[in-house]
This record gives C-alpha cells, sequence and structure tokens, in this order.
C-alpha cells in the first residue's frame, strides 16, 4: 500500500529535504512550491521513479490554484496520508517601522492563508478515511516575538500555531493529528532575506535543513494514536 504525502515549500530549505526522506523511504510525493524547477530539482536529487513524484507549480497564497491542484493531486495519488506545510517567506524591510503593505500580506498569505488551504484541501480525504497528519513547520517565532523575526513572520507563525491546536481540537476524534515543529535558527536560503545576511561563520552554528527534516519524518512515522503537539528544536 503506497504511503502519500504532500509537502509544501518543496523547492529548498526544509521543505526539499523533507520530501528528500519521504521519497528515498519509498513515499509518493507532491512537491509544492512557487518555482518548478527547483521542484524539478529535488525530484531530481531524490533519484525515485517518476512516477513517486508529482510536481505541482503554484502560488500556495491562491486559494482557487490550491483546491485546483489538490483535486488533480487526490486523482493521481488517491488518497494524501500526510501534508507538510513547510513554504515560508519574511522580508528584508521587517520593522513595523518599515514594513510595507505588501510584504506584510505576502507573509500572511505565504506562512499562514497557504498552509489553510492547503489544510482545506486535504482534511476532507483524510476525515473520510479516518486517519492523517497534519505537520506544520512554524518557527520559535512563532513562541516568542523578536526584532529579529519582524511582526509580519511573528503574527503569521502565531497564527500557524493557532492553526496547529485548533486541527487538533477539532479533529483527533476523526483519527487526524497536527503536530507543530518550532525551529530556531537553520541555515537555508530565507537568511538571505534577513536585513543583515549572517556570515559563513554565523550559519555554521545553526541547523541544517535536514535536522529538522528528521524531525518531521519521526513526529510522521510515530504510531497513529501517538500525537506530538509541539516540538522546540534549537542549535546546541
Amino acid at each position: 500500500m503506497s504511503k502519500n504525502a504532500v509537502v509544501t515549500g518543496a523547492g529548498s530549505g526544509v521543505g526539499r529535504a523533507t520530501a528528500l526522506q519521504l521519497l528515498k523511504s519509498g513515499w509518493q510525493v507532491a512537491l509544492i512550491g512557487r518555482r518548478e524547477s527547483l521542484l524539478r530539482e529535488t525530484a531530481a536529487l531524490a533519484g525515485v521513479p517518476a512516477s513517486q513524484v508529482f510536481v505541482g507549480a503554484t502560488d500556495i497564497g491562491d486559494a482557487a490554484a490550491v483546491e485546483s491542484l489538490g483535486a488533480r493531486i487526490l486523482k493521481q495519488f488517491g488518497s494524501v496520508d500526510v501534508l507538510v506545510n513547510a513554504a515560508g517567506t519574511n522580508a528584508p524591510q521587517r520593522a513595523l517601522e518599515v514594513l510595507s503593505l505588501a510584504d506584510y500580506h505576502l507573509m500572511l498569505n505565504t506562512n499562514l492563508h497557504g498552509a489553510y488551504y492547503c489544510v482545506q484541501a486535504f482534511l476532507p480525504g483524510m476525515r473520510a478515511q479516518g486517519s492523517g497528519t497534519v505537520v506544520n513547520v512554524i518557527s520559535d517565532a512563532g513562541k516568542q516575538a523578536s526584532p529579529k523575526a519582524g511582526p509580519g513572520y511573528v503574527m503569521s507563525k502565531f497564527g500557524l500555531a493557532g492553526l496547529t491546536q485548533a486541527i487538533n481540537a477539532e479533529e483527533r476524534s476523526r483519527g487526524v493529528r497536527a503536530i507543530g515543529i518550532f525551529p530556531g535558527d537553520i541555515d537555508t536560503p530565507l537568511l538571505d532575506k534577513r536585513p543583515v545576511v549572517p556570515d559563513a561563520q554565523a550559519r555554521a552554528r545553526m541547523m541544517r535543513p535536514e535536522d529538522v527534516a528528521e524531525c518531521v519524518v519521526f513526529c510522521v512515522n510515530l504510531p497513529s494514536h501517538v500525537v506530538v503537539e509541539e516540538m522546540i528544536v534549537r542549535p546546541r
């Protein structure tokens, strides 16, 4: 029996690392992200048969696009067992006094609304089959605000933490569980959007995308009656 997963942000960072681990473990994975070229690169890195991969380039902040994409994935896979919301963005000009309305909306649309749209695309199928796992890769900025993260990012991540709790509150009796991963600093391309880009020495002290992907896969592979509601993971 196939194990089917959907991973957003699969073109880089934690999303890519998670997708690769799942693919190499025999899962069928739908790779979701904005840029098809990066998603194809992820698929190539996995070195698995093309039939094991669905590539879906889309803007997850577009509700209609996510609904259409979800239908295509379900048509090909038949069902989805795991949804990993790993897509996220920030902006260099992120402090309250400089944050533009456009950047604010981009963060909310990508980090929070997009995750919600994806949940709504696949949750009905999980309910119907009586099982499913939603993993939201949040951030420790979803626990405590800091100038490093900026208000738009913090607000979106607090919202994503709330969505995780709401899924567990409403859906656990139907066999669906939600997991919130709250990582600290990770060496990913998102660092290039910081007002001051960390240098190589600073990045060397951070976690790697593969570290967080291992946390995601660990939680996914736990028995279905076990829910890791929150996992905070930081560099040593």
